[in-house]
């Protein structure tokens, strides 16, 4: 529990039903309060606030459903959860239709209403902290979509910000993945070219005469199949910008072509020897190290030096893992607008892996992944059992994963290692025992054994949380 406890308002009309519940809530960290009819709960809804409300779907003054509304009304954050007998069910799951979070059957376990008020209580907490990172998205940190609270970060959109409304090229460095063309595009959206267009090539895609064909187009007749005028991109970017994306892979031949127009602001169609002015903006990138291309004799340090007036270094996720909350809190925005979800936010077994990754495709990994497990989610909130088979990340929390095996282990009895991996799996979890079973292929009560047998210390999970646990397979 945090240090702000959540508070929970329980209506039933049976006070003894209700002060039990009130006891098992209580002794695990809740704040609760009791009303003992629906008039009383409607007032205590009306003149209070509750982070979580658990009614009994039939008393004889208010029903249920009519408190559900209500609390939708003055408390709309409130998770509500109902509580009903077996004879109501079809009516409890019409309440999840009008927004109910989860429903009960009497007589009540209380293992289960400890985890659904433990699950509603992460949902709320986490559209909390959802809004506040949305709350500095919008407010505080960001330039066009350049997402970042790090220093790194901040120093990158300082510089952005400076230079964006100049005219000057600018060489854009980053590993795949780093978001160059995003740093290009938010260029571009705050200078003075941007209701002009923003025009974006990748120079791997074509070979080398496609390649000159795209960027200075073509007179009819200039060779077999062109049949018609075609223009380039230095055209249809003119009086706006032009982003070159991995330029450090341009034919060294073209590269002098492109140096001219450069420099004479004019280009020539292939077929053609009349030059067309062309006022354009350049903006380049590349995952190369261009110095050492020049060095090689791969690129032209002349061109070099014209596309690195202004350089930018965007770092790898790697380097600046405490942007990680706040671009996933980014690309939650985007998708579940996207894909009409409402996803809420990130368990914490899931914060604490998406930040021990290396992310070997950066910005652009994450933001796929974070998409992949919003189309696929169904209880509103990202969690492990979200990533793919197959994900790069869910890999990694494998305890099978060799490559990552310590050399320390190597040659060690096996039951080190596998109270190694045990721990290390409750710690990527949080302590959660039933996700760590889960992941390391092995049933809830034998990893309760194994943890009762190494008396492993400082776990989370709380073994006196699942009363119902049998020691016994």
């Amino acid at each position: 529990m945090e240090s702000d406890p959540l508070r929970v308002l329980i209506i039933d009309d049976e006070k003894p039903h209700a002060e039990a519940v009130a006891e098992s809530l209580a002794r695990v960290g809740y704040e609760c309060v009791i009303a003992t009819s629906g008039k009383a709960g409607a007032d205590k809804i009306e003149k209070e606030d509750f982070d979580v409300i658990l009614t009994d779907l039939r008393m004889q003054d208010l029903d249920g459903l009519a408190l559900l509304r209500k609390a939708k009304q003055d408390l709309p954050e409130a998770e509500v959860v109902l509580i009903t007998g077996y004879g109501d069910v079809k009516t409890a799951v019409e309440a999840i239709k009008e927004g109910a979070s989860n429903y009960l059957t009497k007589p009540v376990d209380m293992g289960e209403l400890r985890a659904i008020v433990d699950k509603a209580g992460e949902r709320l907490r986490l559209a909390r902290a959802n809004r506040e990172l949305q709350r500095q998205l919008d407010e505080k940190f960001g330039f066009e979509g350049v997402v970042g609270n790090s220093a790194k970060m901040h120093d990158i959109i300082a510089k952005l910000r400076d230079i964006a409304p100049t005219s000057a090229t600018v060489l854009i460095q980053g590993e795949t993945g780093t978001g160059k063309e995003l740093v290009a595009k938010a260029i571009h959206n705050n200078s003075p070219r941007k209701n002009k267009p923003f025009v974006a090539m990748n120079c791997t895609a074509l070979n080398e005469n496609l390649l000159e064909d795209e960027l200075f187009g073509h007179e009819p007749g200039s060779y077999t199949g062109a049949d018609r005028l075609r223009k380039g991109r230095f055209e249809h970017a003119n009086g706006g910008t032009l982003f070159l994306d991995e330029v450090g892979d341009m034919p060294v031949t073209l590269q002098a072509k492109l140096l001219r127009v450069l420099e004479d602001k004019e280009v020539f169609r292939i077929g053609s020897n009349e030059p067309i002015k062309v006022n354009v903006r350049l903006l380049s990138a590349t995952n190369h190290d261009l110095e050492a291309a020049c060095a090689a004799g791969k690129f032209r340090q002349d061109l070099y030096f014209r596309l690195k007036v202004v350089t930018v270094k965007l770092p790898p996720l790697r380097e600046r893992r405490e942007d990680i909350p706040l671009l996933t809190a980014h690309f939650l925005k985007e998708f579940n607008q996207l894909h009409g979800k409402r996803v809420q936010g990130v368990s914490e077994a899931l914060r604490r892996a998406l930040a021990a990754y290396d992310w070997p495709g950066n910005v652009r990994e994450l933001r796929n992944l974070i998409e992949s497990m919003i189309v696929q989610d169904h209880d509103g909130i990202l969690d492990l059992n979200d990533i793919q088979e197959g994900d790069s990340l869910r890999a990694t929390l494998s305890p099978n994963n060799h490559a990552a095996s310590p050399s320390g282990l190597v040659g060690r009895p096996l039951n080190e290692v596998e109270r190694y991996y045990i721990e290390q799996t409750l710690d990527l979890t949080g302590g959660n025992r039933e996700e760590a079973a889960r992941m390391l292929g092995i049933g809830e009560r034998t990893l309760y054994r194994k943890i009762k047998k190494w008396e492993l210390e400082g776990r989370p999970a709380g073994l006196s949380q699942k009363e119902t646990i049998n020691e016994e397979d």
